[in-house]
């Protein structure tokens, strides 16, 4: 059972700034362990020396196994997922989640398992919306959902996806999340929150009961993907464990879809210039040189459709929904 509550905040775009702002305002004595995770991919990171030049807490890199502490603050380390489990930090290169590792929903999930209602789950600026499914599991085993004003952020994308699929507790500014967390943490531990409640569905039993397979294979490996429905979020996971929302699948097929037209492309201009060379060696006025030289001309009118698909823009409806989920 958790002993103190835990603290788990993703950000993107523009998360430097806003996780450097929310950590120089943080209190040396707060009685919780803090975790954030910025989108940095396998990239050298010196988040926890920004952060320790402007705020009391100390930050860092965890490693495997460290047990977890409250009024430390722990940055996921480049090209690594982190996780929490029984009172450890866990650090795995596993699948990408929404193109990423480190990412936040991991993170999340592990937190909502370990901590139940002892968990804090907030989510800031940043592009699609890699946490939400994570938020939606905090709230589900009893946690605190916190989610910054998408007016206030840098990119609003991920603040708009959490409150459309999240009955979040509260959505404020950055500047006043700080203050709102520690009233969050005295209040947590003046009513000695359990572990989650018996009864909840296992993620092992939503996987059989839940999950329908899908025509689409992953952008990444190339798998069979198979379709759950957490609430309102779609999400998509195949064998190998790469996890996407239906938000990042649709950038992420897209995204697939323009680099088989690339290559395709890149093949066919191939084709045009060796028939070209083709046609150089066997000499003008040929026979074979006037053939290799229709080779190229239909290799060239070919290129053309392709090109002209690469070039157009295509429609890209809205990633969020409209509307907004509240607790009230």
């Amino acid at each position: 059972m958790a002993t103190h509550p835990i603290i788990v905040i993703g950000a993107s775009e523009g998360g430097v700034s806003a996780l450097r702002g929310l950590h120089a305002a943080l209190p040396e004595n707060l009685p919780a362990a803090v975790f954030f995770v910025l989108h940095i991919g396998a990239h050298d990171s010196e988040l926890p020396e920004i952060l320790n030049g402007g705020g009391p807490l100390l930050a860092a890199h965890p490693n495997d196994g460290d047990p977890i502490r409250p009024g430390r603050v722990y940055v996921a380390p480049p090209d690594r997922h982190m996780m929490v489990a029984d009172g450890a930090i866990r650090l795995t290169k596993g699948p990408r989640e929404n193109f990423v590792r480190p990412s936040i929903d991991p993170l999340f999930r592990s937190a909502a398992e370990s901590y139940g209602p002892g968990a804090v789950g907030v989510i800031l600026t940043g592009g699609l919306n890699d946490g939400t499914a994570g938020l939606y599991e905090i709230k589900r085993r009893g946690g605190v959902a916190v989610v910054q004003d998408p007016s206030d952020a840098t990119n609003p994308s991920m603040p708009r996806s959490a409150l459309s699929h999240v009955a979040v507790d509260h959505c404020e500014p950055l500047a006043l999340i700080p203050q709102l967390l520690q009233r969050i943490v005295a209040g947590l531990i003046a009513s000695s929150p359990q572990t989650p409640s018996e009864g909840l569905e296992s993620d092992m039993d939503a996987e059989y009961r839940h999950d329908q397979p899908v025509a689409v294979t992953c952008p990444d490996c190339g798998g069979a993907l198979r379709q759950t429905q957490l609430g309102t979020l779609t999400q998509f996971r195949c064998h190998i464990g790469h996890v996407y929302t239906a938000e990042a699948m649709v950038t992420g097929q897209f995204r697939a879809m323009e680099q088989a037209m690339e290559a395709a492309l890149r093949s066919i201009s191939e084709r045009a210039k060796l028939c070209r060379e083709m046609a150089e060696l066997t000499g003008a006025g040929q026979v074979f040189s006037a053939q290799w030289r229709q080779a190229m001309d239909e290799a060239h009118e070919s290129a053309a459709p392709l090109r002209e698909l690469l070039e157009r823009e295509w429609i890209h409806p809205p990633l969020t929904r409209p509307h907004l989920v509240s607790s009230d």
